[in-house]
């Protein structure tokens, strides 16, 4: 698991790491659907993404800014990546990019799109030591925090609590408001209803027990049904079975936490 930052950044950075790996032969692997939104600063070669199913979505970009979705990324690579990458919260949404999430539900854009005045970060982080790249980009953003009211707060409970598992009426109960209301107000600052934000946590949350765990198990834990209706929903929103997944992406995914932690 990659760090979260400390300071001024920790309620709007969920974790942040810098990755430098060899990935074998050309080809693509999946970005998967998760509760925070993904930024990513390549170096040496763009990055070359698009979502899957979507051609015309497909760019090389020299920072990417996706919001939340619910279906696959398709990145393709050389066979090295390198570069940082950053899981934001939706509050950091509003205090990185002057806006809130649901601005951005769906889509891949770049920091020109999204905060022009960070455009020069890809460049800053191009020029320095790859032992100094998430200094130079938690430093670049500490400084250029926007000062903008934040979300109600009983919004940013109900986001934490449903990204948790809690179900809907549960949480509309809990924060007082009626369910149609509480959908209204989740879905203008995420961009996803809350039934939505609850299917995304679960599968996240199945998403790091993956490959450590039976399947029968993770479905268990997660709160699906059986195994095949975890199959089903990933077969949904990460374009495959988890068995596929865990063949394709694990050793990758090894591969990162190891130099994550190594530093």
């Amino acid at each position: 698991m990659a760090p979260s930052p400390d300071g001024v950044l920790a309620p709007y950075v969920a974790s942040v790491s810098a990755y430098d790996v060899a990935l074998g032969p050309a080809g693509v692997h999946r970005g998967l659907p998760g509760t925070t939104l993904t930024f990513v600063l390549p170096v040496g070669e763009p990055l070359d993404v698009g979502w899957a199913g979507d051609p015309a979505s497909r760019a090389r970009r020299w920072s990417t800014v996706s919001g939340l979705h619910a279906h696959p990324a398709e990145i393709h690579h050389d066979g090295h990546q390198a570069g940082v990458q950053l899981e934001l919260t939706t509050a950091g949404a509003r205090a990185l990019f002057g806006l809130p999430a649901a601005a951005l539900a769906g889509e891949l854009l770049e920091l020109e799109d999204v905060a022009p005045w960070l455009r020069t970060l890809p460049e800053r982080l191009h020029e320095a030591p790859a032992h100094a790249w998430v200094a130079v980009v938690e430093h670049t953003l500490a400084a250029a925090l926007v000062d903008v009211p934040a979300a109600r707060a009983e919004v940013g409970r109900a986001l934490a609590r449903l990204t948790r598992g809690a179900g809907v009426q549960e949480v509309a109960d809990e924060v007082g408001y009626s369910r149609r209301h509480l959908a209204g107000l989740v879905r203008a600052e995420c961009g996803l209803a809350p039934k939505q934000v609850q299917r995304l946590g679960r599968f996240e949350a199945s998403r790091s027990l993956m490959g450590r765990l039976p399947l029968a198990e993770v479905a268990y834990r997660c709160g699906y049904a059986d195994q095949a209706h975890l199959t089903r929903e990933w077969s949904a929103l990460a374009g495959c079975p988890p068995t596929t997944w865990l063949r394709e992406e694990f050793p990758f995914l090894q591969d990162l936490d190891a130099r994550a932690a190594g530093g």
